[in-house]
């Protein structure tokens, strides 16, 4: 299984409800088996600067990348690049995660 994950930051100022809409379109492609679109809650002691986050789960690399053509994603991404500052992407994949402590 492949986590797809995105941050965006929203210019001071800026539409977040725009952003998150803008968003909420690449709920509507298939190929995830889940996708969140989350509003950060601005907890961390470090660092503000995310305000919203994309999190999908997908079967493998075939499905991100079929999510990635489809048409709606374009859309999504047409409608959220002039409103958003900052965005960063990781994918990886769980099968090669480190899910306990090593050394």
């Amino acid at each position: 299984m492949i986590r797809h994950i995105v941050f965006f930051s929203v210019p001071e100022g800026g539409d977040i409800e725009a952003v998150r809409n803008g968003l909420s379109i690449l709920t509507g492609i298939p190929h995830a088996t889940r996708l969140e679109i989350g509003t950060c809650q601005k907890s961390d002691h470090f660092d503000q600067s995310v305000d919203l986050v994309v999190y999908g789960e997908f079967e493998d690399e075939a499905a991100l990348e079929a999510y990635r053509a489809h048409p709606l994603y374009k859309e999504s991404i047409d409608r959220v690049r002039p409103l958003r500052e900052m965005r960063i992407a990781a994918d990886y994949d769980v099968a090669t995660a480190v899910t306990e402590r090593v050394g």
